[in-house]
């Protein structure tokens, strides 16, 4: 792979990541629920997501899903009726009220590491739009003359450094206006509002399409 295909990658994961999508509608959730630092672990699950779908769209697997509409159909009907179930989840999302004493703002119950970790991993892994741009963008960067697994290995890491940034970043900005939300009510507004996206975004995905000719 020469410098100049990894840098248009690069360019192009920077464009990927920062682009809105439920990735940075959970990180910015999470940042604001919780705090950038304990949403680093729904971050890394959602670079989990990320690096399967790298390997499905490697091994070869994804251009089955593309080529099969029942396949891929039922891959998309997954993905948004688990980001419909998560909007669900956000949207009755408890929160607590923080002492009296303590200046801290109303946090929303914090589930636990590996559950976050879940949330993202699945967030990420289920959504046909990832495969879509795997398997149409991905081939663009891969030198038939070269040993496949070496590429994928640098496109990997390049795609999940961009990501991380990214993510991290928008948790940051959000977690930056927990100060905001020293009310429970305001945080359960919070909670219905990032809900309310990733139950749209769920329901978008039911009109996403496969493209036959990919």
């Amino acid at each position: 792979m020469s410098f100049t295909t990894w840098f248009t990658f690069f360019l192009a994961a920077w464009v990927i990541a920062i682009s809105p999508g439920s990735g940075a509608v959970l990180s910015m959730s999470h940042g604001l629920s919780y705090g950038v630092k304990k949403a680093s672990g729904t971050i890394i699950g959602l670079q989990a997501g990320l690096l399967l779908i790298l390997a499905i769209a490697g091994a070869g697997v994804g251009s089955i899903l593309m080529a099969s509409e029942m396949a891929f159909n039922a891959v998309k009907t997954i993905g948004a009726i688990y980001l419909i179930y998560l909007g669900i989840s956000q949207w009755r999302a408890k929160v607590v009220a923080a002492a009296d004493t303590d200046l801290a703002p109303a946090q929303a119950v914090l589930p636990s590491w590996r559950k976050r970790f879940l949330i993202g991993f699945l967030t990420n892994a289920t959504n046909p739009k990832g495969i879509i741009f795997m398997v149409a963008v991905l081939p663009q960067f891969i030198s038939q003359s070269a040993p496949l697994l070496p590429q994928l290995l640098i496109l990997g890491a390049t795609m999940c450094f961009v990501d991380l940034v990214v993510m991290h970043s928008y948790a940051f900005a959000a977690s930056a206006m927990q100060k905001y939300f020293r009310d429970p009510a305001l945080l359960q507004k919070q909670n219905r509002f990032f809900g309310g996206i990733l139950m749209a975004i769920g329901a978008a995905l039911f009109f996403v399409k496969r493209n036959p000719a990919a």
